[in-house]
């Protein structure tokens, strides 16, 4: 611990159960893989990969952003992104425009039959997220995702 810690940082750390912890990362990555399986199980069947979804899920957003933004909006490196980008572009759900205030930026945009798949692929991920919270409380839901935020903001401090 720091020398900057509280004691109130101090006492409530010492409530927290050392074999819980290995099992809480565990059970996060458990979840994530489940849910990303389920929802991939979902969206392949439209010619959509997981890594796809994701930029289309920010385009949806967002349309026109330039490949740097779209990456880090999503989270992926810049190379990653190109190569969906690419598969996108073949199926036809996006198209890349050249920027014509800054020549060296490309601007993603979806197409028509990109725009489409939003109507046809959320049902699924609504689908999906009812499915995953059966059987929880309103009242756990909040709490959990109280308790997910103020981890990831806890693991993102500098």
């Amino acid at each position: 611990m720091s020398v900057q810690t509280t004691e109130l940082e101090r006492s409530e750390a010492a409530v927290v159960d050392e074999a819980v912890e290995p099992l809480l990362g565990h059970l996060i990555r458990e979840a994530n893989r489940a849910y990303m399986r389920a929802l991939q199980l979902r969206i392949t069947n439209h010619g959509v990969s997981m890594g796809q979804w994701f930029f289309l899920c920010a385009l949806w957003e967002e349309d026109g952003l330039t490949q740097r933004e779209l990456s880090q909006r999503v989270g992926m490196m810049e190379p990653t992104t190109v190569t969906a980008l690419n598969g996108m572009e073949r199926r036809g759900f996006v198209e890349r425009v050249r920027n014509t205030h800054d020549r060296r930026k490309v601007n993603i945009y979806l197409t028509p039959k990109g725009r489409a798949l939003r109507n046809v692929l959320e049902p699924y991920a609504v689908e999906l997220h009812n499915g995953a919270l059966a059987g929880i409380t309103k009242s756990d839901v909040a709490t959990s995702l109280a308790s997910l935020r103020r981890i990831i903001a806890n693991l993102n401090r500098p």
